[in-house]
């Protein structure tokens, strides 16, 4: 008798976990259905965050190609103003100067190219480039300034 009710018991507790662990197809498809709305807009989210980013990085770019391109330009300025100063000068001076003017201006052509070349490749290469690029700006900006000092005293 003992184990009759025992028997009886198990087999109500197996029915019961049965019934109400077990979902119609109706409420399935709605949970499935409810998961796919998220999932979309989750990934709609996630894409406007990206585009976000990517618009920031090109404007980033942008705005320091910009700057840079004016800093270039006044370099460029500052060489032929240079320039022109240094047609009075004695030969071998003149020599010296027309050479490291021509350096200069090379070095000037070659931040242009590096500047116009440069393709988005993400983050840590656009802080790498534009680091970079600012320590060769930096540079060339030294070395017109320490050229177009006048040394006489």
């Amino acid at each position: 008798m003992k184990s009759s009710i025992l028997i009886m018991a198990v087999t109500v507790c197996m029915v019961g976990t049965m019934i109400t662990g077990c979902k119609t197809s109706s409420e399935k498809v709605e949970n499935a259905q409810d998961k796919v709305i998220e999932a979309k807009n989750d990934m709609l989210e996630a894409q406007g965050d990206l585009n976000k980013t990517l618009q920031d990085s090109i404007t980033d770019y942008q705005k320091f190609k910009i700057e840079s391109e004016a800093k270039i330009s006044a370099y460029e300025k500052s060489m032929a103003e240079f320039k022109t100063r240094i047609a009075n000068e004695k030969k071998e001076n003149k020599a010296s100067y027309e050479k490291k003017l021509a350096e200069l201006e090379q070095k000037s052509s070659e931040m242009k190219k590096k500047l116009e070349e440069y393709k988005d490749e993400g983050q840590d290469k656009w802080t790498s480039f534009k680091n970079e690029f600012n320590h060769d700006m930096d540079e060339l900006g030294q070395a017109l300034k320490d050229l177009t000092v006048d040394n006489k005293k």
